[in-house]
C-alpha cells in the first residue's frame, strides 16, 4: 500500500493539498514542519484542520542541530586560532554554540548566519530535511511514498516549469514521488476551495500577510513588514534578540536578519563595500527595518496616508478576502 503524506504548512496552498487529499478518499497522513519561527495563529491554524473538516490530525515535526552545533563548537575551539580569528571572538562563539531548542535559532547558531536570498537554506534544513528523516525515510521502508506539495506555477519564476508529477529513485528504498496537485492553480482558486469546503483562511492573511509561513519572512515585502510592526512587534523584538546571538556565533562577529538591501541605508552601506563586522558601522537591524517599513517609498518620512488605511486592526487582505 502507497503512503500518502500532505506536506502541511499552515497557509493557503497547503491547505488546499489537505482537502483535495481528503476529497480523494485515500487514507493519508498530514505533516507539519514547525521551524520555530511560526506565529502561534499558523500553529494553531494547521492544527484546526483535522476539527473543521473530519480529516486527519496535522502531526508536527521540528529539525533538531544538536549534533551539528556540537560538531561546530569543536571546529571553533580547535581551528579559529588557527585561522587568526581573535580569542574574544572564539569566547563568545563558545559561549552561545549551545542548542536552544528552537529550530531556526538553532540552525544559524550552527550556520553562523541568516539564510538570505542567495541562500535560502532555512527550507532545505527545517522543512524538507527534517520531514525527510523523520516522515518520508521510515515510511519509505516499507512502501512507496507520495508526497503532496502546495506548489503552483504563478507563485514565482523558479517554480513556473515544476512538474506536477516528479518520481525519485534511492538504492534500497521503495520509490518516492512528488505530487503537485495544484500547479495549475491561481491564488483566488485556492482560496475559493478551501471556502467552498467551509474552511477559512488563515487568520494573518486577513492581516496583510502575503505568506505564512516564516513570521516574518526572510524575504517578506514592504507591506507585511509593515502590518507585522503595527499588529505584532514582538516579533521584530525576539528576531533582534536572535540577531545578537547569532552575531556573537559569527567568525565576523555581526548577523542581521534581513538582507543589507532591504533598507535605502542598507543598500547604500553594501555598495560602499561596509561589511557591517563587529566595531564598524552595521547593517539595518531588525527594530530598523521595522521602522522603516512604516516610511513612505524612499524610506524618509513617515507616511500618514499609511496610518489612514491601516490602523493594525481593520482587514487589510492582498488577496481581496475583506469583502
Amino acid at each position: 500500500m502507497t503512503h500518502h503524506i500532505v506536506n502541511i504548512s499552515g497557509g493557503k496552498d497547503s491547505t488546499a493539498c489537505y482537502l483535495l487529499a481528503l476529497q480523494s478518499g485515500r487514507p493519508f497522513r498530514a505533516v507539519m514542519a514547525d521551524t520555530g519561527n511560526e506565529h502561534q495563529i499558523t500553529m494553531d491554524y494547521a492544527q484546526s484542520l483535522a476539527a473543521k473538516t473530519g480529516g486527519p490530525d496535522v502531526e508536527v515535526f521540528r529539525a533538531d542541530f544538536s549534533d551539528r552545533i556540537a560538531k561546530k563548537r569543536r571546529y571553533v575551539a580547535e581551528k579559529w586560532t588557527l585561522k587568526g580569528v581573535p580569542d574574544a571572538t572564539i569566547e563568545r562563539a563558545l559561549a552561545v554554540l549551545q542548542p536552544t531548542g528552537n529550530p531556526f535559532l538553532d540552525l544559524c547558531i550552527w550556520k553562523g548566519r541568516f539564510p538570505s536570498r542567495r541562500a535560502q537554506f532555512c527550507t532545505e534544513f527545517l522543512k524538507s530535511e527534517a520531514i525527510q528523516q523523520q516522515v518520508v525515510d521510515p515510511a519509505l521502508r516499507s512502501a512507496p511514498a507520495v508526497q503532496w506539495l502546495g506548489v503552483r506555477r504563478d507563485e514565482s519564476i523558479a517554480r513556473r516549469n515544476a512538474p506536477m508529477w516528479q518520481t525519485v529513485r534511492t538504492p534500497g528504498q521503495h520509490v518516492m514521488r512528488f505530487y503537485r496537485p495544484l500547479i495549475h492553480w491561481t491564488a483566488e482558486n485556492v482560496f475559493s476551495f478551501a471556502a467552498h469546503h467551509g474552511v477559512d483562511p488563515n487568520p494573518l492573511y486577513l492581516e496583510g500577510m502575503g505568506r505564512v509561513g516564516c513570521f516574518p519572512c526572510i524575504n517578506a515585502s514592504k507591506a507585511e513588514l509593515r502590518a507585522i510592526g503595527r499588529r505584532y512587534p514582538e516579533a521584530f523584538e525576539r528576531i533582534e534578540e536572535w540577531e545578537a546571538i547569532v552575531a556573537d556565533a559569527s567568525k565576523r562577529g555581526a548577523a542581521t536578519f534581513f538582507a543589507a538591501d532591504v533598507t535605502p541605508e542598507g543598500a547604500r552601506m553594501a555598495r560602499r563595500g561596509i561589511t557591517g563586522a563587529r566595531g564598524g558601522p552595521q547593517y539595518p537591524r531588525a527594530k530598523q527595518v521595522a521602522a522603516w517599513a512604516q516610511t513612505d517609498r524612499g524610506g524618509r518620512q513617515h507616511s500618514w496616508l499609511i496610518d489612514a488605511e491601516d490602523d493594525g486592526v481593520s482587514c487589510t487582505s492582498q488577496y481581496g478576502l475583506c469583502e
